[in-house]
């Protein structure tokens, strides 16, 4: 490697530590969630940058919020192979024992995964999630440990549920955060049929003798509204995952513990306002570069990629964003596919905020002694 390789190299590698030392943009100050909201969270969902938030690490129940993790795991189940939409689920007669919100599903009683998840989703079935739960782990305590794990692995550090639905009569110790569910309902909206299910105002199921209407009432009453959970008890108040979409910018607005549900309805309307009024997102493609120099390869160039880049900022600030792309004159061979070689830098101003590596496409070898021979022979023919 010369000195003036091993230089740039030395350059970017300290530019990284230094980008990673950058913190992450957060506007959380700048809203107030309303005096009759305990606890809020206002996130967007490609970024998981946080616009507002109240309380947001306060352990309290979700009531039927739970089923957004029962409904990833079901998602998960289908999108994995494990399970699918037009298999057939039979009733236990513990799941026909659920109290609460339901379709009266009865024991024996068959019905489609497709119409269990719409009964869910839809309708908030406390039933038809505990047969879900029998159907792909067995029995609902295992489909639970399932929640708990995957809980985990999302990094919900202040949740722990006991059931599958969120009742809690009898329930101890089943609670999460506003910012957990954001974080699990951010996870869920990565399977896109859920807003298939989430977005339904009204349908039907068992050949359309049983009425379903949903219980998120911004499905209809929001513009851009698409899901996802509502919940309430007298232990949780009145609770919701709202999420909605407009101009490529989806918002999840978590409310927990509101007094009535028009409360919670009017407070989710006025976060998604305010984000939707005041942030949007800068969106820039991946970079593709063909015919890179190379040295000291079998081919004297190589090709490099780069992913793109998302980022939430303040809507009068879009237009500033600066793309800048820094890559060596040259790689030097061998080297392997995936190794960065450079970066795309992203401010606005003298404030860094991200970066993307640029790297090797593929395997670049180096160029043999027999490579070398063979090169100049060719050189002299074709002279």
């Amino acid at each position: 490697m010369n000195n003036r390789l091993r230089r740039v190299i030395c350059v970017m590698i300290s530019f990284a530590l230094l980008i990673v030392s950058v913190p992450a943009a957060s506007f959380a100050a700048e809203f107030d969630i309303g005096d009759d909201i305990p606890s809020a969270i206002v996130m967007e969902a490609s970024t998981g940058t946080v616009i507002s938030e109240k309380n947001a690490d306060e352990r309290r129940a979700p009531a039927s919020v739970t089923k957004v993790m029962t409904m990833l795991l079901i998602m998960e189940a289908v999108d994995c192979g494990k399970i699918g939409f037009d298999d057939t689920v039979t009733v236990s007669a513990y799941a026909s024992s659920m109290g609460g919100s339901q379709v009266y599903l009865k024991e024996g009683e068959q019905m489609t995964v497709r119409d269990m998840l719409k009964s869910i989703t839809v309708a908030s079935a406390n039933d038809a999630c505990v047969a879900m739960a029998e159907h792909i782990a067995g029995s609902e305590q295992s489909f639970v440990d399932m929640m708990n794990e995957k809980a985990a692995a999302l990094g919900m550090q202040n949740t722990h549920f006991e059931n599958t639905n969120g009742l809690d009569d009898t329930a101890t110790d089943h609670y999460t955060t506003a910012r957990d569910i954001a974080l699990m309902s951010r996870e869920l909206l990565k399977h896109k049929t859920i807003l298939e299910f989430s977005s339904i105002w009204m349908d039907s199921i068992r050949n359309g003798e049983f009425g379903l209407t949903n219980t998120n009432r911004l499905i209809r009453f929001y513009k851009g509204a698409n899901g996802l959970k509502t919940g309430s008890t007298s232990k949780a108040g009145f609770c919701i995952s709202a999420t909605a979409e407009r101009g490529g910018m989806t918002l999840i607005c978590v409310i927990m513990g509101a007094p009535t549900r028009d409360s919670r309805n009017e407070a989710a309307k006025r976060a998604f306002d305010f984000g939707f009024s005041n942030f949007a997102l800068y969106a820039s493609d991946g970079e593709s570069i063909e015919d890179f120099p190379v040295v000291r390869g079998k081919d004297p160039t190589c090709g490099l990629t780069s992913d793109g880049f998302v980022y939430l900022c303040d809507k009068s600030k879009v237009g500033s964003v600066v793309r800048r792309v820094e890559l060596p004159e040259y790689i030097a061979a061998p080297m392997k596919a995936g190794n960065k070689v450079g970066k795309i830098v992203y401010s606005i101003g003298e404030e860094i905020i991200g970066e993307t590596p640029i790297v090797l496409s593929d395997d670049l070898p180096e160029i043999t002694f027999g490579g070398i021979v063979a090169a100049i022979f060719k050189r002299i023919f074709m002279i």
